[in-house]
């Protein structure tokens, strides 16, 4: 009896283990190895469309990073890893924002991009009554890995799931 409780106990641990070495690989991705994940999740959440009007910025090199930084009170230094789709023109409440803080920053990056959505609501309240409603419904969570994730966006719960699924896979 002893023998045949054994054997699956032991199946069950070295599923266990196995699991646990999948969330250290996890861990130990490079800022570009997440950057790319970054990057990858916010395209796939998206549609070609947009992709290509909002390209995602991962390098302070992209022609709009300085602004694009600027929107989100964030520089190249506060980050570790980034993939960063805001919309600069001021008539879409657009913007998704996946950021692993450097060490000791996430405070800047949340409140950064606290900032940047508390600006947007600000800015539409009288202007466009849809984007108001957009900027309303933003999002802004911290996931278990540390990646600070911000979705401001038409179906931004359903955004934010994609991205978030993306990343806590690690695909």
């Amino acid at each position: 009896m002893r023998k045949q409780l054994m054997i699956p106990l032991a199946l069950l641990m070295l599923v266990m283990a196995s699991c646990g070495d999948k969330q250290e690989e996890k861990k130990d991705l490079t800022a570009e190895e997440r950057t790319v994940l970054y990057q990858s999740a916010i395209e796939n959440a998206r549609d070609a469309e947009m992709n290509e009007a909002v390209p995602a910025i991962t390098s302070e090199e992209a022609d709009l990073a300085p602004a694009i930084f600027g929107l989100i009170g964030v520089t190249e230094e506060d980050m570790q890893a980034y993939a960063i789709a805001i919309s600069p023109v001021n008539v879409k409440a657009y913007g998704i924002a996946a950021i692993l803080p450097a060490e000791g920053r996430e405070a800047v990056v949340v409140d950064g991009l606290q900032a940047f959505i508390d600006r947007q609501k600000s800015n539409f309240q009288t202007y466009l009554a849809d984007q108001y409603a957009i900027a309303e419904k933003a999002r802004l969570e911290t996931l278990e890995d540390g990646t600070v994730l911000m979705v401001m966006c038409e179906d931004s719960d359903q955004v934010l799931d994609t991205i978030k699924t993306a990343i806590e896979a690690g695909t």
